[in-house]
């Protein structure tokens, strides 16, 4: 079982500036405490606005800014100047701008960002915030539009690296990103104090994986077919074969989104096929209490996305993540399901949050273009067969680190057919 003491963090100030620190009422639309998605405004900030955002709350020039892909935020690739027309001192930061339903939630933004900072000090490739003027780590700025709508916004540190959605995968580069989930978790877990830590219990979350039922608000989005007789089914399941067993499973700190367009890779050796090393790791909003076989759940299920063996893929991050920390029986056992809730979670909020915000649907709706088919050749397959690849794939690392990777950090990959790794991806950091 984890615990997490709760001590005060030390170096950083995290207090809000805002000349009015109130929001507008929730409009939600279901009950209970933090369930998503909810009726959140995502953020509509211009490029000239972030300019002149980053002036005035950071104190930096900037020379350009880029918008960057976001489900429910706004985020923005930016490079500034330390000093006046030196293009060789620009530095590259991403501006984060937190949608309204979760800038209401300070405390919760605060540790996120307080954990990001942990992790990099401990040696992890994440985002760390370049201070306000008035030396915090983030400011609550208004939009100036109709409503006077408020969102917290940070400065984080521009992390290098081509997002590894966009690298050819393969078993090396699944086998390190399983125990990168498991060390970042442990070290979470054994040592990441602060007073806000408490705020990461985010009871109906609908992105946490326990909250799999929690579907049943949203399937109507997918109409009447396949698809939603596919997900009642995983609901079901769900409930009557996992939800019983939580307690049952470690808890700890899950970052919660290990996708494949959160982790970074970047070239280190010069040799062909290239070999990579973790450069990035993007995207805490979604960090909450939940438990160890979440992470690797969650990490198999997107790393399925775009791989030509899907099936084969749980096996390989399930050796790395084993190597750091191995599954009990238990949760070995409600692995399956929990890979096919976390499917299901994603179709399902895309589909929904796709009817919303038709604007951004190509974006939202690209875990569907593979999920479906992968979600119901799984089933296809049937939970014997599948687990029986996944465990007997793991079983034969030995705990080993995979030949190519030579025991170390870095994994080796190869461009995909036509990747030409033009333009940015990332969902921001």
């Amino acid at each position: 079982m984890c615990f997490v003491a709760v001590i005060a963090a030390s170096g950083v100030r995290t207090r809000i500036r805002s000349s009015s620190f109130s929001f507008p009422s929730r409009d939600t639309m279901s009950s209970g405490n933090d369930c998503y998605p909810q009726a959140f405004t995502k953020p509509a900030f211009g490029e000239g606005e972030v300019a002149a955002l980053v002036d005035r709350v950071f104190g930096l020039k900037v020379s350009w800014v880029r918008p960057l892909p976001s489900y429910d935020d706004q985020n923005f690739h930016v490079r500034v100047l330390r000093s006046e027309g030196a293009d060789g001192d620009a530095d590259e930061y991403v501006l984060k701008i937190t949608n309204s339903e979760d800038s209401q939630k300070p405390d919760l933004i605060e540790v996120q960002t307080q954990a990001m900072m942990f992790l990099s000090a401990k040696g992890f490739p994440s985002a760390t915030p370049y201070l306000t003027k008035g030396d915090d780590i983030m400011s609550l700025e208004s939009d100036g539009g109709p409503g006077n709508k408020k969102y917290l916004i940070r400065l984080l540190t521009y992390l290098p690296g081509t997002p590894v959605a966009k690298v050819a995968t393969t078993p090396q580069v699944f086998y390190e990103i399983g125990k990168l989930a498991a060390s970042l978790d442990t070290a979470l877990a054994e040592k990441f104090h602060h007073p806000s830590v408490k705020s990461l219990h985010r009871g109906q979350f609908i992105w946490n994986l326990a909250n799999v039922p929690l579907l049943d608000q949203y399937i109507y989005a997918l109409g009447q077919n396949k698809y939603r007789e596919l997900v009642e089914q995983v609901i079901e399941q769900f409930k009557g074969k996992v939800v019983p067993k939580l307690s049952s499973f470690r808890a700890c700190i899950n970052h919660g989104d290990l996708n494949d367009h959160n982790i970074l890779v970047e070239p280190c050796s010069l040799e062909h096929p290239p070999q990579y090393r973790v450069s990035g790791i993007l995207d805490f909003s979604d960090m909450s209490y939940g438990y160890y076989v979440f992470e690797v759940a969650i990490a198999i299920m997107y790393l399925m996305i775009e791989s030509s063996d899907p099936l084969r893929v749980g096996g390989h991050v399930l050796a790395g993540f084993e190597s750091v920390l191995p599954l009990t029986a238990a949760e070995r056992g409600a692995l399956f399901l929990l890979v096919s809730g976390r499917f299901a979670q994603s179709l399902v909020i895309a589909a929904h949050t796709a009817l919303l915000y038709p604007d951004n649907r190509e974006y939202l709706m690209v875990t569907a273009r593979t999920g479906w088919r992968h979600l119901m050749s799984m089933f296809e397959v049937g939970q014997e067969a599948v687990e029986k690849t996944w465990f007997e794939t793991a079983a034969a690392y030995g705990h080993r680190a995979p030949a190519e990777t030579g025991g170390g950090a870095g994994v080796t990959a190869e461009p995909r057919h036509g990747d030409t790794r033009h333009g940015d991806t990332r969902l921001g950091q």
